[in-house]
C-alpha cells in the first residue's frame, strides 16, 4: 500500500467461507446453509440451493459496482438478517424482484429446480413485479441503459448463475477501456493523500503500552487530589445603620439627625459565582 513495487495496490481476502466448489465431499449447503452478506447474497441462495460456485461472488460484486454508481444499496432489505439455518428469506427476495422484476423460467430454468421454488410461487404473485427491471431502476440514478457501465452491470446481476459473467470476463470487458483506465496504482502516480503509519515492534509496543498505562495512573491521581471540598469565601455586607444607631452615632458627636450607613451588600459565594480573568471561551481558530 506504501511506497515501494506494490504501491497503491488493494488487496482484500476474506477466506472464512472459502470452499472447494470443483468437487466437494459433501453439498456445501450441508457446510454452510446460510452464506454471504445479507444485502449481496444471490438469489440461488436464498432459494436454498444445495450447490453453488464463484457465481455467488460474481452477484456480489455486481451489487457492489451498483453501489458504487448509485452511492446507495441496490438491495437494501430493511428486515434485519435473521440467524438461522434456513436460507430462504422472503422480504430480501422481495427487495431484489422489486429491483430486477420477477424472475422468469425461460431466462432461469434451473429455478424450478430450487429448494424453495415451492415456497416462492406460493408467497409471490408474479403480477406484482411486472413494471420492475434493472433498467428503470438505474435510469432512476442517471444509469443509462447504453451506457458501458450498465451493460457491465447487467451482465454481473444475472439471476440465472450458470449465466452469469465470469471475473475473466470482466476484465476484459469494454468498460475497462474507458477513462479512466484502470492502474496498477489506485493513487495513479500521485501522492499517497494518507500520512505513513507507525509500524512498532513488539518490544516497542509494551513499552508504548507501560508508558500510556503510567500516564493514566498519573492523570488520575492528579483528579483524585483536586476532588477534595473547595473553600468558599463569602462576603459579609457591613450592617445597617437603624433609627437607633443613628441616635447613638448623635450622641457620640455625629452630625445631627444624619442617618449614615454603608449600601447593603447581598451576601455572595465567590465559589457559586466565580470570575474568570483573561478570555473566555474557545481557542483562536474555532
Amino acid at each position: 500500500m506504501g511506497e515501494g513495487p506494490e504501491r497503491g495496490r488493494v488487496k482484500i481476502a476474506d477466506m472464512g467461507f472459502a470452499r472447494l466448489f470443483n468437487s466437494p465431499l459433501k453439498p456445501l449447503a450441508d457446510l454452510d446453509p446460510v452464506v454471504v452478506t445479507f444485502w449481496y447474497r444471490a438469489p440461488e441462495l436464498l432459494l436454498g440451493a444445495r450447490h453453488y460456485t464463484k457465481a455467488i461472488d460474481i452477484w456480489a460484486i455486481g451489487c457492489i459496482f451498483a453501489e458504487l454508481l448509485t452511492s446507495e444499496p441496490i438491495f437494501h432489505c430493511r428486515q434485519e438478517d435473521i440467524k438461522t439455518s434456513n436460507p430462504y428469506h422472503h422480504d430480501q427476495l422481495d427487495r431484489i424482484f422489486s429491483v430486477m422484476g420477477f424472475p422468469q423460467e425461460k431466462e432461469w430454468e434451473d429455478i424450478k429446480k430450487m429448494p424453495e421454488h415451492g415456497t416462492l410461487l406460493k408467497d409471490f404473485k408474479k403480477t406484482q413485479y411486472s413494471s420492475c427491471s434493472l433498467i428503470k431502476y438505474m435510469e432512476k440514478h442517471k444509469v443509462k441503459q447504453d451506457s458501458k457501465a450498465f451493460l457491465l452491470l447487467q451482465k454481473l446481476l444475472l439471476m440465472d448463475p450458470t449465466k452469469r459473467i465470469t471475473s475473466e470476463q470482466c476484465l476484459q470487458d469494454s468498460y475497462f477501456l474507458e477513462d479512466p483506465h484502470p492502474t496498477q496504482d489506485v493513487f495513479a502516480g500521485y501522492p499517497i493523500p494518507y500520512p505513513k503509519r507507525e509500524f512498532l515492534t513488539d518490544e516497542e509496543q509494551e513499552d508504548k503500552a507501560d508508558a500510556s498505562k503510567t500516564t493514566v495512573a498519573n492523570n488520575q491521581g492528579n483528579q483524585d487530589n483536586n476532588h477534595g471540598p473547595s473553600a468558599k469565601r463569602v462576603r459579609i455586607a457591613p450592617p445597617v445603620v437603624t433609627t437607633s444607631t443613628a441616635s447613638t452615632n448623635q450622641s457620640n458627636g455625629l452630625a445631627g439627625g444624619v442617618q449614615h450607613s454603608q449600601p447593603t451588600m447581598p451576601f455572595s459565594s465567590v465559589a457559586n459565582n466565580p470570575q474568570p480573568s483573561g478570555n473566555v471561551g474557545f481557542p483562536q481558530g474555532f
